[in-house]
C-alpha cells in the first residue's frame, strides 16, 4: 500500500510538470564557457538535464554537506580501530569494558541508548574530523558516536576532547610589617657571628653579650640560660641539635653543650685556638664547629675523645658552616672568600673550593626540595646571591642584590627563600625559585635600622626571625602554610595593627 500511494505521488508530479507552460518551464541562463561543447546562450543549466527529457523531468543532483563528507572521512580513517572493535564483540569481557568505556567517555542519556537524545550542539567543539554543527542540528538525524563525543558537554569532567581550565593558583598573602617585635639589647655588631637559632621544640635562643636567653615562643615566656666568665669572654656561636642540646660557642675558643629541658650544662670541648664563630650538627652526636683558626673540627659528643676530624681548607676565620639535609655534605664559607664542600667520608681536603665571590661568604643554605643545590651570599664587596649544583661545582646563577649578604632560609612549603641584608639598604628579600637557578624576586621587607645579621626559621616553616644590629628581633609570617589560608592570614594581620614592643631579657 505505501509503495502505491509513492507511485501515485509520483504520477501526480509528473502530471504537474508537463501541464506547466513552456515559457514557465524554460529558464534562461548565462552560457559557461567551462560546459563540454560550448553550450549557448539559451541553453539548460550547468549540471541539470534538459526540459522534456525521456525521464520527464529535471535530474536530481544530491548535494552533500561539509559534515557528510568530514564523516566520511573520519569513518575512512578510523576503519581499522572499528574493525577491531567489532572483532571484540565475540567476547563477553571485552563487551564489558567496551560498555563501561562507553559510560565514562560519552555524556550519559537517560532511556534507551538508541533514543537519540535532542541537544544543542556546541559549534566550539567541532573537530575537523566531527560532523559539522549544521549536519547535527535536525531532531531524528542519526549521530555517529563521534558526533556524540564532539557534542558532549564541556562541563563534563570526563569529556577526553576538553581539557579543563588549569585552575590558576590563589595567590599568598605577604605581610609587609612584622608579626612581632622584640628588644634585644646588647647584641653584638658583628657580621662573622651566628647569635641566633630556633630548636624543633619552638624554642629561640640568642646571645646578648656574654649571655644566651631563651625565649618560648608557645608561650612567651623568657628566661636566662647562661653567663659566661671572663672579661670580653662574648658568646660567638648558637646551634640547636635535633633535641634539646644546645651548644654554645665562646670567644675563649671553648664550645659549651647545654641540656636546655634539665637546665644543665653537660660537657665542655677544645680543640680551636681562637673564636669559635660558627656551629653545625650534622646528626644528634656529630657537631661540627668554625673557628678563627681556619680551622674545622668534627666532634662526637658522645665519646671521651671528641674531636674526630680536623678539615683544613681556609686561609682566615670560617664565618658560614652547614650541613646538607642528607648529612653527607658540609658547606663552609670563610673570610678568604672562599666556598669549600667537604665530604662526611673524606676528612682530608674539601672535595671541591669555589672562589667565586669576592668577599668572605657567610650565608649559606641548602635547598629543601632539591638534592646538591646550595645558597651562598657574599659580604659588602660581593653583594650577589649564588646557587650552586654542588654535584659538580656549577654556579647555576648568579643574582647581585646590592646589598651585604648576611644570611640565607629557605622555605619548606614553597619554592621560595628569603636573604636579609647589610650595607646599604637593611632589608629582607623573598625570591621565588623558578629551576634551573633561575630566581624571582617577590617583595622586600624594610623596618630594621641597621643591617640584618642573622635570621633562623620556625619549626613549622611559616616564620623567619631576624636580628639586626639595631639590637631588635623581627618575626616575618612571609613562608606559605598547608593549614592556613591567604584570608586567614590576612585577618590575623590586620587584628595586630598595633603591634607591641617586648624585651627578650
Amino acid at each position: 500500500m505505501v509503495v502505491a500511494m509513492a507511485d501515485s505521488h509520483v504520477q501526480e508530479e509528473q502530471n504537474r510538470v508537463s501541464n506547466t507552460p513552456s515559457a514557465v518551464r524554460k529558464l534562461n541562463f548565462p552560457s559557461d564557457p567551462r560546459m563540454a561543447g560550448g553550450a549557448s546562450n539559451t541553453g539548460s543549466p550547468p549540471f541539470a538535464a534538459p526540459v522534456g527529457s525521456r525521464d520527464g523531468g529535471d535530474r536530481f543532483i544530491p548535494r552533500r554537506s561539509d559534515g557528510v563528507r568530514d564523516l566520511s572521512n573520519y569513518n575512512h580513517l578510523s576503519a581499522e580501530p572499528q574493525t577491531l572493535i567489532l572483532d571484540a564483540d565475540t567476547s563477553p569481557a571485552k563487551q564489558d569494558y567496551r560498555n563501561t568505556l562507553r559510560d565514562t567517555i560519552l555524556p550519559p542519556q537517560d532511556g534507551d541508548d538508541k533514543v537519540l537524545a535532542l541537544r544543542q550542539p556546541f559549534s566550539h567543539l567541532t573537530s575537523p574530523l566531527s560532523p559539522s554543527a549544521s549536519a547535527s542540528r535536525y531532531v531524528g538525524s542519526p549521530m555517529s558516536p563521534s558526533s556524540r563525543l564532539y557534542s558532549s558537554s564541556p562541563s563534563s569532567p570526563s569529556s577526553p576532547t576538553v581539557s579543563s581550565p588549569k585552575k590558576k593558583r590563589p595567590t599568598r598573602f605577604i605581610p609587609k610589617s612584622p608579626d612581632k617585635i622584640l628588644d634585644a639589647p646588647d647584641l653584638v655588631d658583628d657580621y662573622y657571628l651566628n647569635l641566633l637559632d630556633w630548636s624543633p621544640s619552638n624554642i629561640l635562643a640568642v646571645a646578648l653579650g656574654q649571655s644566651v636567653f631563651l625565649w618560648n615562643a608557645s608561650t612567651g615566656a623568657t628566661h636566662k640560660l647562661l653567663e659566661t666568665t671572663g672579661a670580653g669572654n662574648i658568646v660567638t656561636s648558637l646551634s640547636w641539635s635535633n633535641g634539646s642540646t644546645l651548644a654554645v660557642g665562646t670567644h675563649s675558643a671553648e664550645i659549651q653543650l647545654w641540656d636546655v629541658a634539665a637546665n644543665v650544662e653537660t660537657r665542655r670541648m677544645g680543640g680551636h685556638l681562637s673564636r669559635v664563630a660558627s656551629l653545625a650538627w650534622g646528626s644528634n652526636s656529630l657537631l661540627s664547629s668554625g673557628s678563627r683558626d681556619s680551622m674545622i673540627v668534627n666532634h662526637d659528643t658522645r665519646s671521651q675523645q671528641h674531636q674526630i676530624a680536623v678539615l683544613e681548607g681556609h686561609l682566615q676565620e670560617v664565618c658560614g658552616l652547614q650541613w646538607s639535609p642528607q648529612g653527607g655534605q658540609l658547606a663552609s664559607g670563610g673570610n678568604d672568600n672562599l666556598l669549600n664542600l667537604w665530604e662526611a667520608r673524606v676528612n682530608r681536603s674539601p672535595r671541591l673550593s669555589i672562589e667565586r665571590h669576592c668577599a668572605a661568604v657567610k650565608a649559606l643554605a641548602w635547598c629543601p626540595f632539591l638534592h646538591n643545590v646550595l645558597a651562598s651570599g657574599g659580604g659588602t664587596a660581593d653583594r650577589k646571591i649564588c646557587l650552586w649544583n654542588t654535584g659538580n661545582g656549577t654556579c647555576l646563577n648568579e643574582v647581585d642584590t646590592k646589598s651585604q649578604v648576611c644570611a640565607i632560609q629557605w622555605s619548606v612549603h614553597d619554592r621560595e627563600f628569603v636573604s636579609s641584608h647589610g650595607f646599604t639598604h637593611n632589608q629582607l628579600i623573598l625570591w621565588r625559585y623558578l629551576g634551573e637557578g633561575r630566581v624571582q624576586k617577590i617583595t622586600e621587607l624594610t623596618g630594621h635600622q641597621a643591617r640584618v645579621l642573622h635570621m633562623a626559621k620556625s619549626p613549622d616553616g611559616t616564620t623567619v626571625v631576624s636580628a639586626a644590629a639595631d639590637e631588635t628581633l623581627r618575626f616575618w609570617r612571609i613562608f606559605g602554610s598547608p593549614t592556613r589560608s591567604a584570608a586567614k592570614l590576612k585577618d590575623e594581620q590586620a587584628c595586630r595593627s598595633l603591634l607591641g614592643t617586648n624585651c627578650i631579657r
